[in-house]
């Protein structure tokens, strides 16, 4: 194999190579638009390129690498072809899953124009990782990729391991500078909705030390002597499983601010209640110190829900609001991402897609490009509902793919007037979406069981009707009992029904008298 120099990671020679690579995205962006025939070619790498010990209190995490298997669907363009890398390689029944679903592509067609491609390595470290270690991997994606001018690289977020990737492929990264991921973190979206002029919790970023967590802790409580609680979140946190509550208890809030913080600080050890069951203060404050983190006002409410914005910044900079939603949320306060329904309830889901807009507008202007979600917590009083913004979630997370599901197989439009999704047919599309279906005795199903399973009951999608459901993580079934899903219904009752089928089809099929009737 030729040998091939490349600049060291990081360098700011590897950093000019990545800005003019870069220059290419938005004429492959102009001749798709043009042209959805157009020959490309789509590097997949669904790298979950994170704190590794954040990502560790996921269980089956390196199996969210198959979160972003819609993008198979973009095969129904019949000159594009796409290159999947993953950690381990995937069963190829899950493959040919999500291939089946293709609306008006032969399989014949679209199979010869995928290939897959895999590490052999079931490590924590991220996939991006993997494959920069792989030198003979590397060579085989760029053999595959062929015309370096018409292809692009795709990933689930932007990191500098994803920089050096592409510089190492010679191709551009349809997603985030990684220079700007400081704009995804708690601390940088805080100063972004700031900027945006929208409304956030009272709080502050930019956090290390446990002083520092105990003094604006303590701030809060002294402006709101009412103050029952506060959070207090790791930059990098993902899926609020960073997050941490702090019950202020008996504390006078009208005392001196520093004689409050002083106490503040001897309890911190034992006084916060983390999402993730398996953190602990030492854990926790190391990592605050490594990454920083904010504290802020728990948004209380007696009506309170959690919507939030997705958004697309394209690569010509223009910055777009292309659905909302509303979080399904768990854990011990529920700041856990656990899946959503779209769209967002009628009451707001306009007033949030315009305060998406605000966000996003202000992300494109400081050159952030791909697709991200703002999160909100929603709060009524009396007759006004107010939005709190919390979150950016600048990568590809979990409100991604059921929307990108749902937009492939119907080849809808979401509607920014209503706030709506049309299919072609005119008629309206709604889902209900998860991806932490979790069931002991769910352990043990092959992908190919849960194929039989969902067409055995007529769960599968139906293209004639638009409804059914998509199942996604199937990887992580057997091993670890986890599931995720995307029912697709005509109104919010049915995605709901077809969902809640769904799963009481999936305990009987796993119970203990699932074999009774079966030949």
């Amino acid at each position: 194999m030729e040998n091939q120099t490349y600049p060291a990671p990081g360098s700011s020679e590897e950093v000019a190579a990545f800005h003019k690579l870069q220059e290419r995205v938005g004429d492959l962006h102009r001749a798709l638009v043009n042209d959805p025939r157009t020959p490309q070619t789509v590097v997949i790498v669904p790298s979950l390129s994170m704190d590794p010990r954040e990502l560790a209190k996921i269980s089956g995490v390196y199996h969210y690498e198959e979160r972003m298997l819609v993008n198979l669907m973009l095969l129904r363009q019949p000159r594009t072809k796409l290159i999947y890398v993953t950690s381990q390689r995937l069963d190829p029944v899950v493959v040919d899953y999500y291939l089946a679903l293709l609306p008006g592509v032969p399989r014949s067609h679209a199979k010869p124009r995928l290939v897959m491609l895999d590490c052999d390595d079931r490590s924590n470290r991220p996939l991006s990782q993997k494959i920069l270690e792989r030198p003979r991997l590397l060579r085989r994606i760029i053999n595959e990729i062929g015309n370096i001018d018409r292809a692009h690289m795709v990933c689930f977020n932007s990191s500098t391991l994803e920089r050096s990737l592409s510089v190492r492929l010679g191709i551009p990264l349809n997603s985030v500078d990684p220079d700007l991921s400081d704009l995804g973190t708690k601390s940088g979206c805080r100063e972004t909705f700031r900027e945006a002029e929208v409304l956030l919790p009272y709080g502050f970023e930019r956090l290390e030390t446990p002083e520092q967590i105990a003094m604006a802790l303590a701030q809060i409580k002294h402006r709101d002597p009412d103050a029952r609680r506060s959070v207090v979140k790791l930059n990098e946190g993902f899926s609020g499983e960073g997050n941490a509550i702090f019950k202020y208890h008996d504390l006078d809030g009208t005392l001196d601010v520093d004689v409050l913080a002083a106490q503040i600080l001897v309890m911190l050890p034992t006084g916060l209640a983390y999402e993730a069951a398996t953190e602990n203060w030492e854990s926790f404050s190391t990592k605050y110190l490594e990454m920083q983190g904010v504290v802020e006002a728990f948004v209380e409410g007696e009506i309170k829900e959690s919507p939030s914005a997705q958004c697309r910044v394209n690569a010509l900079g223009e910055a777009q609001v292309i659905s909302t939603h509303d979080q399904v949320l768990g854990g011990p306060s529920g700041q856990v991402f656990l899946g959503c329904t779209f769209p967002a309830r009628e009451a707001y889901r306009l007033p949030v897609q315009r305060a998406g807009a605000k966000v996003a507008q202000v992300l494109a202007k400081k050159g952030v490009m791909g697709r991200f979600a703002i999160d909100f917590v929603s709060v009524k009083e009396g007759n006004k509902w107010n939005h709190f913004a919390i979150e950016v979630n600048l990568r590809k997370g979990g409100t991604t793919h059921p929307f990108l599901t749902l937009k492939f197989l119907t080849a809808g439009n979401y509607n920014h007037t209503d706030g709506l999704f049309y299919a072609p047919s005119g008629k309206l599309k709604y889902y209900y979406a998860s991806d932490t279906i979790f069931e002991e005795h769910y352990k043990g199903l092959r992908p190919a069981d849960l194929v039989d399973i969902a067409v055995y009951h007529g769960l599968h999608f139906h293209g004639p009707t638009e409804r059914g459901v998509v199942f996604h993580l199937i990887g992580a079934l057997s091993e670890f009992g986890k599931l995720g899903l995307v029912a697709i219904g005509d109104n919010p009752q049915q995605a709901r029904f077809l969902y809640e089928q769904t799963l009481q089809v999936l305990d009987e099929e796993t119970g203990p008298n699932w074999h009774e009737g079966k030949s």
